[in-house]
């Protein structure tokens, strides 16, 4: 049995960024819903736009993952 280590590496090397970077998207939708502007409009409506891209986003990846899994 031989392990491809160039393999293994880059694997490991994915999974890290793309964990980092898929917490930190998911982390800017909570702060994006959370965050309270007052009365309605402008910054408040974009940032809860955002907040929601932010969500839809994540689950894109986590539907694209399941896909090619189960593929």
């Amino acid at each position: 049995m031989d392990i491809d280590w160039a393999a293994l590496g880059q694997v490991f090397g994915v999974s890290l960024v793309m964990t980092v970077g898929l917490v930190g998207v998911f982390t800017f939708g909570i702060v994006g819903s959370r965050t309270d502007h007052g009365a309605g409009g402008g910054p408040a409506l974009l940032t809860r736009v955002g907040a929601y891209a932010c969500f839809a986003l994540c689950a894109a990846a986590v539907v694209y993952g399941i896909y090619i899994i189960a593929a």
